[in-house]
């Protein structure tokens, strides 16, 4: 039974280190990183089988996860670092000239916990498709993982992608879709509406499940219903409802914090709203 006590604390201190990172650069996503924590967090810390240790590129028998919304990275390196795939000291790095944390993650710089380049949305749940295909193949039973902003939803391949996956069968795959309603020029609603989101993954062939994606107890059950629910012969789809810039009351309720760092005053009331539990890095 998951440790929602444990999983709080490491919420709180993986949104430290978010605002922080992006306020050394001035530089990054803080909104959508924010909005997703409780999900990556209780994903590498409860949901998936996976090794921070022995990190290899192909992932044999263990679970993999692919970030298509590549411009939250700021969570994503977190909840790497706090998972122990590299020291977070390196997290004072975020943006810097030569460092393996970039903008948007890349696997040419060799970070471990990082299997694709990630920042052209639309793309990765196909990179996610074929790798599920290929634990198959190869007789590998473990699961993948891939999170979607609600913003990619307006790119074609997601669509490709959903309709290969339920024609196939491909069962060994949970995706997630953040669905802030928010984008960098606002609502999804007046960029462009994307109906009813449910019915549309529905008709597609896809098993639908929702969640508020802030409430870690919500995320723990539905993770855990996913994941009963693979080997079905259906891909599993989780629509995750979230506030962007969740935890950090002035970021709340506006896409403006999307890709705006906070200044020295808002780095310490973020801070002030996010005790310290792990240590900085």
């Amino acid at each position: 039974m998951a440790d929602i006590q444990k999983l709080e604390k490491i919420v709180s201190q993986v949104r430290r280190d978010i605002v922080r990172m992006v306020h050394q650069n001035n530089s990054g996503h803080p909104g959508g990183s924010l909005g997703c924590t409780e999900f990556l967090v209780t994903l590498y810390n409860e949901a998936m089988e996976h090794n921070a240790i022995s990190f290899s590129m192909d992932g044999k028998n263990e679970d993999l996860f692919f970030l298509s919304n590549g411009h939250i990275s700021p969570v994503f390196y977190s909840v790497l670092g706090r998972a122990g795939y590299f020291p977070v000291k390196e997290m004072s790095t975020f943006r810097s000239l030569n460092s393996r944390m970039q903008g948007h993650p890349t696997p040419h710089e060799g970070l471990p916990g990082v299997r694709v380049a990630s920042g052209s949305l639309g793309q990765g749940l196909s990179v996610a498709m074929g790798a599920a295909q290929a634990k198959k193949l190869n007789g590998d039973n473990k699961l993948v993982y891939v999170l979607m902003g609600d913003g990619e939803q307006q790119e074609g391949q997601v669509w490709e992608a959903a309709m290969y996956g339920a024609a196939k069968n491909v069962d060994n795959i949970i995706a997630t879709i953040d669905y802030n309603s928010a984008q960098i020029d606002g609502s999804t609603d007046e960029v462009l509406s994307l109906g009813n989101l449910k019915a549309k993954w529905e008709a597609f062939g896809w098993k639908v499940l929702e969640m508020n994606g802030n409430v870690l107890s919500e995320v723990v059950t539905t993770l855990e219903k996913a994941k009963s629910l693979t080997g079905k012969a259906q891909p599993i789809l989780i629509i995750m409802t979230t506030q962007m810039g969740n935890g950090v009351d002035f970021m709340m309720g506006t896409h403006k914090w999307h890709g705006v760092a906070p200044n020295d005053e808002q780095l310490k009331s973020a801070l002030a709203q996010n005790p310290e539990t792990l240590g900085d890095y």
